[in-house]
């Protein structure tokens, strides 16, 4: 309920948010990183964040610093972040300004949040999905308020932002399953130097009539009363009806873009002018005034506010910046999977395919893990994977566990850091590798970067299943491979297995490491029916066995004798190329060992490295287009280290540099390596 003490609370907080913005501007030399600031904004973001409870969750964006003033965030602690230093609460310094991430149980929750525009709905989206889930399911595993009321999740966003598609995506998922998230677009009518006519045809409130399922409100967000009582009402709908809600405010902007695109740059003065009318602060002085605050404590306030800030500048300026030895912490949280376990051929254990061997061991994850959830595109009860990957699931473990999304790779790749940061333990898949790419927004803003970024705080547990490669005429959009692009993200592990036993290990261990990994599961091996992968069925390992991530496997050793002759050489491979090479092996009794990696990154580099040590004759072999290629990179990598142990330069075969696979089966083998080609190359190799 609004009060005159209420009131006051929130001007003094406003009137500490414009301190802060002109303490900033008074003192660039100083605040040299990048920043925005919530002038003209203060009003609906100290409305949002003064009716939240400490059970909830919220995401700010980059301009929201009243909102974090509001849920209780110091002056001091944000303007550590804003100059970087070592004791900055939500990066360690790595990050910009009002970039938070906060697990304090005393106010609510914050993941990671990253630059990119509207990024955030979806890890935001994928909270409340977490949240619904343990409220119907494990309620006791759920935080409440001190009405013991369920939690509720705030996503915060620019209008500007609402034109990005994976905003849809996180709108049509929250009326799908009907959410209870509040999305919170503060409207000042710029995306950056873009002027609202110019980018979108209607507001955010006018888009969002096409999502069936969302409720909408509007209001004036300079108006202080008027942002209280909407946001009260969204929130209020949010946490006992458990829908969701969309709030469009429309604000002024009072302050600059950020610190390196200033106001004069592109805004004309009647513009500035006319924003300025709006201003909230004076709009709320005013207010107390009507309502009987005497003059004397409003001004009181404006003492107290500024007197806060000037002290607590001061103090984050000689605070201690970061160690540079700490650059490489938290890039992943540790792993519990340390060595393998269980039992890799127990007696009489049947042999089994690679895909029976992913499907058993997600089935062994979700019985002994309630938390484990399945989703994806065509994965649920009808079909269960396109592959057949995921049959008989949904049936064992019910819809709610394992169930179809729609075309939305973003949302399927992003929602996984909502729901580990909730406690859940996502297993999700892209029904193809040559469509992944809709959800590398997402892959790379949002989850490689998470645990770094949040100091540690936010790591992200997600499996993420990937069919890959050529299995025969499967054509250029189903038949492609991805590992180098992968790879090139730093924060995110990729996992290559070649067989079934592999592929039960560490796909358990992926599940239980705390940090994003992806499989990438090779079509042409699930069923074996190319020639020559019979060897890809195994014996199925027992539940407990566990293969830990980045250790590779001598698949076939050399013989003694032709290796102490300089007669060897040693195949570095993974996936497919495991096949290709066991095939040509067998025209060089004794002659060839091939090295497995398995796992991408980490990379057993110490095998490797000992591999070419040993043989002084070495073959990286790869599916993929060879130019600019992983495979060359570790081609390199092993010249670099093993030098004066090579007999000849390391050797890289791979596919042709084509843009995709051609779909006719006699293009396709042109294209690809094929054991017969691999011969040629072993074959020259021998002769040095």
């Amino acid at each position: 309920m609004l009060t005159p003490t209420l009131l006051l609370q929130a001007y003094k907080l406003m009137a500490t948010a414009k301190a802060m913005c002109d303490t900033y501007d008074a003192n660039r030399q100083v605040c040299k990183y990048v920043h925005s600031t919530s002038r003209g904004h203060e009003a609906i973001q100290l409305a949002t964040g003064m009716q939240l409870s400490a059970c909830d969750w919220v995401s700010p964006y980059y301009r929201d610093d009243s909102i974090m003033l509001s849920v209780g965030f110091t002056p001091y602690e944000l303007m550590l972040q804003l100059l970087a230093k070592k004791d900055d609460p939500f990066s360690g310094g790595r990050s910009y300004y009002c970039h938070p991430s906060s697990r304090d149980e005393d106010r609510p929750f914050i993941i990671h949040q990253s630059s990119a525009t509207g990024m955030q709905a979806i890890p935001t989206t994928g909270l409340a999905q977490g949240i619904r889930f343990l409220e119907k399911y494990a309620s006791e595993k759920i935080g409440r308020t001190a009405e013991g009321q369920l939690p509720i999740v705030v996503c915060s966003l620019g209008d500007g932002s609402v034109t990005e598609g994976e905003v849809s995506e996180a709108l049509q998922f929250a009326v799908l399953k009907q959410l209870p998230v509040v999305y919170l677009v503060q409207d000042n009518q710029w995306s950056i130097s873009a002027s609202s006519d110019e980018v979108r045809n209607m507001n955010a409130f006018d888009y969002a009539q096409g999502f069936k399922g969302l409720k909408r409100l509007q209001c004036d967000g300079s108006d202080f009363v008027r942002s209280y009582e909407t946001m009260g009402e969204a929130i209020a709908y949010a946490r006992m009806e458990r829908k969701p809600v969309l709030v469009h405010a429309k604000v002024p902007l009072l302050g600059h873009h950020t610190s390196g695109v200033r106001k004069e740059f592109y805004r004309t003065r009647e513009d500035l002018l006319k924003h300025g009318l709006y201003d909230p602060l004076p709009k709320l002085r005013l207010l107390l005034t009507d309502v009987g605050v005497p003059e004397h404590e409003v001004s009181a306030a404006e003492t107290e506010a500024l007197e806060l800030v000037t002290e607590a500048f001061k103090k984050a300026q000689i605070a201690q910046d970061p160690h540079a030895a700490s650059v490489a912490d938290h890039v992943f949280a540790p792993t519990p999977v340390k060595e393998e376990k269980g039992q890799r051929s127990p007696k009489n254990a049947e042999k089994i395919l690679m895909v029976d061997a992913a499907l058993h061991a997600v089935e062994e994850i979700m019985e002994e893990y309630p938390e484990a959830i399945l989703y994806g595109q065509d994965v649920g009860g009808r079909l269960g994977g396109v592959f057949r990957e995921a049959a008989t699931l949904a049936d064992k473990f019910g819809d709610h566990r394992v169930f179809n999304t729609a075309i939305q790779e973003a949302y399927i790749v992003g929602s996984t850091a909502g729901l580990s940061a909730v406690g859940m333990k996502p297993i999700v898949e892209v029904q193809f590798a040559d469509y992944i790419y809709p959800g590398f927004n997402q892959l790379v803003t949002e989850l490689s970067k998470s645990c770094y970024l949040s100091n540690g705080k936010f790591p992200v547990q997600m499996v993420l299943r990937v069919p890959i490669g050529a299995y025969g005429g499967g054509g250029p959009y189903h038949s492609g491979s991805i590992e180098s692009t992968l790879l090139t993200i730093k924060g995110i592990k990729v996992v290559y297995p070649s067989n079934a036993a592999d592929m039960k290990g560490l796909m358990k261990a992926a599940f239980l490491d705390p940090n994003p990994v992806i499989m990438l599961e090779h079509k042409g091996l699930y069923w074996s029916k190319v020639p020559g992968t019979e060897d890809a069925r195994t014996t199925e390992p027992d539940k407990d066995y566990v293969l830990p991530l980045g250790k590779a496997n001598t698949v076939l050793a050399a013989d003694s004798n032709a290796l102490k002759k300089g007669e060897t050489v040693c195949v570095i491979t993974y996936g497919m190329g495991v096949y290709w090479a066991k095939t040509v092996a067998a025209q060089y009794p004794g002659q060839v060992e091939i090295i497995d990696l398995r796992t991408l990154y980490p990379l057993d580099e110490e095998a490797v490295f000992a591999a070419a040590t040993r043989h002084g004759k070495v073959l990286v072999l790869t599916e993929e287009q060879q130019n600019n290629s992983f495979s060359e990179a570790l081609a390199l990598r092993i010249t670099n280290q093993c030098y004066h142990f090579l007999d000849a330069r390391v050797e890289v075969m791979g596919a042709m540099d084509l843009p995709a696979v051609p779909i006719n089966t006699v293009l396709e083998a042109m294209m690809l390596p094929t054991p017969a080609k691999l011969a040629e190359r072993i074959d020259k190799l021998l002769q040095y």
